[in-house]
């Protein structure tokens, strides 16, 4: 462990331990350190597995609540740990004497500045923020470790007197001690409305600030002298939310919970847009003799001072001869008005404070001011141009089965409540249409598509709703079955037969969005087959679109898990069908990977320069002509290893009692006591009795509890085989060279590589063997061993992670640590299983140390579903 990680992981953990000793004794102190000692040494076979699970098991279940809380905190802390070191590399890494790797300039210097100037100007990036219930912590937890976080950098700022670090400790202490004594479980259960506002956090303290200096820096790269001339760069990046607007299957949100997350949207966005104007204002201290106001400024100023002569002459009072401080601080409050729907002084659109700050950024150019002009000036302008008055667009989502319902209700004339929440939703998107412009919400994605009938009902639902007042919508299907991907291009045929979507093909230059759901497919198929089908599905839509004249969005809707389509997102862009991206690329941002990546400045940075870096290089020719080649050449392998590991996978998912059998060895029911979010747990009640009763999010949820991450790997291993098997002996060679040449197999085996590498075979079989059914599992074990034998051989690793120093030096930091809450888990899950005879208060202590643990290895893994 490099040394400044170590001590910032000895301090916190040291800080920690004096709150548990103060907080529940020494001896409480000193159990927490048998079981940290005892699963180390489990680590290094000096005890066996079994010693350590009875440890686990002699504390009274009080004290074991306890000794969970402790382990989950320390997670919590070096998690944080972590996050500093990392921003600390990237800043000592960024010298500015070359690019850092994978950064904009990076993309500038690789694909040649005439050809990033062309393919900035249709170049979009479209993060969906999703209310996917996978955030384990509590918004408290959340905000405790950002107040812990602050303080660290504090603690180690440089040239520090004794007494700055001594009281910067103090502070810490305190923190720590708040964090120990904050529940870690919810104890009310989330409604949409909370979802929307613990998004807002992202919002407010990373995203408004980040997003015009990722812009700033590629203006920098694309030429010299940014901020004191007109910038190369445009406002490529538009936020998008689910959050309040995605309603499949969950009852919760409604046609009032999708207005009130837009205003609760707006009035955000609109608070941030005010401050910076009235700092930007105020800062602009320009006096008329060095920067004259052009006669487009003065003449707006007297409009606006014949309009609102007492507001005009106080700012004139209080900035005299300064005519663009002047009419910044009149536009701020212009937009304090908007705020307050103040009507006469409240702006009618975002367009039109473009508008006025253009013509203040203008006015500055001419009276030879230019660093103020395209300073933070612009800065303003691309917030304005990237998150207009309503933040994120908001997207709505619903099952092509309550569509066809509705329509079916009303052709009969008997209306159900589902039918005229449906009608009341499409009301809701006209509303916001009308109040915050078309780009405020004007996606309707429907689940589940089958067919271009699918699409028609939306439309012929709107016109129920409002007749010829029918709010713009543009449609997008949704395919996430096997079945559905492979029919994907002929349903998008049936869909340009459709009046409504030839008249929008038409208004917006021909854009077709398609989404492809990562999720369900490779909860049906398979990790391996997923992601090949996927891919076969990115190649045909993309030749469909090139002879349809079709400019096309693939919008990817990605879990942040592995088994749910997650890995590194620049990654991911690389490995994307040759033509699929074209400088476009959508995709959904969920649960914790929301606060993983936008949660500190540094690292949002950084993660949006990566992914565009990856869909401009993505999107030249020689990437896509290497990945065609590299497709081609490998086709027949990658069919036979999807054929074969989805054989497997099928084999095992699909045996009579594995549902029953999961929910036995997993903490499948006890994950929906978390009230992780406001959607339930599964479609229907009951046990699930298959695994389409059961969503994507629990299935990979409760595999990544028992240690096993059986949706990151399983039937690979069953795939490969198939290769190697058949070719005796050159297969091994063909494999190896798709690993080295073909990024769509890179990926799939790297990621498959990170989930064997947080699975730990001996607690697996603990909880495998919870369920009663040895054949199941030597089945589970017998795929893992195969695989993770056969993707070292492949990959050329003698371990895993080998070439991943610092993703491996995180596994292995957590590792015994995350195994001390999985032994107290079994021990509560093996209780819970076997406690016919257990009363109300025991089944609620162990209820509640199951919980914890789940809690703390979701925090050590870093990702839930």
């Amino acid at each position: 462990m490099p040394d400044e990680l170590r001590a910032d992981v000895r301090l916190l953990g040291g800080l920690l331990g004096q709150v548990i000793a103060e907080h529940g004794g020494p001896d409480l102190l000193a159990d927490v350190e048998r079981l940290r000692k005892a699963v180390i040494a489990a680590r290094r076979r000096e005890v066996s597995v079994d010693e350590v699970a009875a440890l686990a098991a002699e504390w009274p279940v009080e004290r074991a609540v306890q000794i969970a809380r402790a382990f989950t905190c320390y997670f919590h802390l070096a998690n944080l740990a972590e996050e500093h070191y990392r921003i600390r590399i990237l800043r000592e890494r960024d010298t500015g004497a070359a690019p850092l790797p994978e950064s904009l300039g990076a993309a500038v210097a690789e694909v040649g500045r005439e050809r990033t100037a062309e393919l900035v100007r249709e170049l979009e990036l479209r993060p969906v923020l999703t209310a996917h219930p996978t955030e384990a912590r509590r918004r408290a937890v959340a905000t405790a470790i950002q107040r812990i976080s602050t303080q660290l950098a504090e603690y180690n700022a440089p040239a520090r007197g004794a007494g700055e670090r001594a009281e910067t400790r103090r502070r810490l202490l305190e923190e720590i001690d708040l964090l120990w004594r904050t529940s870690q479980l919810r104890h009310t259960k989330l409604d949409p409305l909370d979802e929307v506002r613990t998004a807002m956090a992202a919002f407010d303290e990373t995203l408004f600030r980040v997003v015009p200096s990722v812009y700033r820096s590629l203006d920098a790269a694309l030429g010299l002298d940014t901020g004191s001339r007109p910038p190369l760069a445009r406002a490529y990046i538009r936020y998008g939310s689910w959050i309040g607007g995605d309603r499949d299957g969950n009852p919760n949100v409604t046609a009032s919970v999708t207005r009130q997350a837009m205003l609760i949207q707006a009035e955000h966005v609109l608070t941030a847009l005010e401050n910076a104007t009235t700092r930007i204002g105020r800062s602009l201290t320009v006096a008329r003799t060095y920067a004259p106001p052009s006669p487009a400024l003065r003449a707006a100023l007297a409009e606006a001072e014949d309009a609102h002569p007492d507001l005009v002459s106080e700012l004139a009072t209080r900035s005299p001869r300064e005519p663009h401080r002047q009419w910044l601080l009149f536009l701020a409050a212009r937009i304090a008005a908007t705020r307050r729907r103040e009507m006469d002084l409240a702006y009618r659109s975002p367009a039109d404070f473009l508008a006025d700050l253009r013509m203040c950024q203008e006015s500055l150019a001419q009276g030879g001011a230019p660093r103020q002009a395209y300073g933070e000036l612009q800065h303003l302008i691309w917030q304005v141009e990237t998150f207009g008055f309503h933040l994120a667009e908001l997207e709505v989502r619903q099952h092509s089965q309550v569509h066809a319902a509705a329509l079916e209700e009303i052709a009969k004339g008997a209306v159900s409540e589902r039918t005229e929440e449906v009608l009341a939703t499409i009301r809701v998107i006209a509303w916001i249409q009308e109040r915050f412009g078309t780009t405020a919400c004007s996606r309707y994605v429907v689940s589940f598509t089958r067919s271009a009938r699918d699409i028609a009902a939306v439309y012929e639902l709107a016109a129920h709703a409002l007749g010829d007042r029918a709010p713009v919508l543009d449609v997008v299907p949704l395919f996430e079955s096997g079945e559905d991907l492979a029919n994907a291009p002929s349903v998008l045929s049936g869909m340009l037969e459709l009046p409504a979507v030839q008249a929008r093909l038409a208004a917006n230059d021909r854009r077709l969005e398609v989404m492809l759901g990562y999720s369900d497919s490779a909860k049906e198929l398979g990790p391996a087959a997923a992601t090949l089908k996927l891919y076969d599905a990115q190649e045909a839509l993309t030749a469909w679109a090139r002879a349809n004249d079709v400019r096309l969005t693939l919008f990817h809707g990605r879990g942040g898990a592995l088994g749910r389509g997650g890995g590194p997102a620049n990654r991911a862009v690389l490995a994307q069908a040759p033509g699929s991206v074209s400088g476009r690329f959508k995709v959904t941002e969920q649960g914790e990977v929301i606060f993983a990546r936008y949660g500190h400045a540094a690292i949002a940075r950084r993660h949006m320069e990566q992914v565009t870096h990856a869909v401009l290089l993505a999107s030249t020719p020689a990437v896509e002509e290497r990945t065609a080649v590299a497709a081609d050449r490998f086709r027949a392998l990658a069919e036979t290893v999807a054929t074969a590991s989805e054989r497997a996978y099928r084999a095992l998912t699909e045996a009579p009692g594995f549902p029953e059998w999961f929910g036995l060895v997993s903490p499948l029911e006890e994950i929906g006591l978390l009230r992780l979010g406001s959607r339930p747990a599964r479609r229907g009640l009951g046990a699930p009795r298959s695994l389409d009763d059961l969503r994507a999010i629990p299935w990979v949820f409760a595999w990544a509890q028992t240690r096993v991450n059986l949706p990151g790997w399983y039937g690979l291993g069953s795939g490969l085989d198939a290769v190697i098997s058949a070719e005796d002996g050159a297969g091994l060679k063909e494999l190896q060279a798709a690993y080295a040449e073909w990024p769509l197999f890179a990926s799939l085996l790297d990621n498959v590589e990170m989930s064997l590498a947080k699975t730990d075979r001996a607690i697996a079989e603990r909880y495998l063997a919870l369920g009663g059914r040895e054949d199941f599992s030597a089945q589970v074990l017998a795929e893992y061993d195969l695989t993770r034998r056969l993707v070292l051989t492949v990959t050329g690793h003698s371990r895993l992670l080998e070439n991943r120093r610092v993703l491996s030096r995180a596994v292995q930091l957590r590792d015994p640590y995350v195994d001390a809450l999985s032994h107290l888990q079994l021990r509560a899950l093996a209780a819970l299983r076997a406690g016919d005879e257990l009363d109300e208060q025991e089944r609620e202590q162990l209820n509640t140390l199951l919980l914890l643990s789940v809690n703390g290895v979701a925090a050590g893994l870093q990702n839930t579903g």
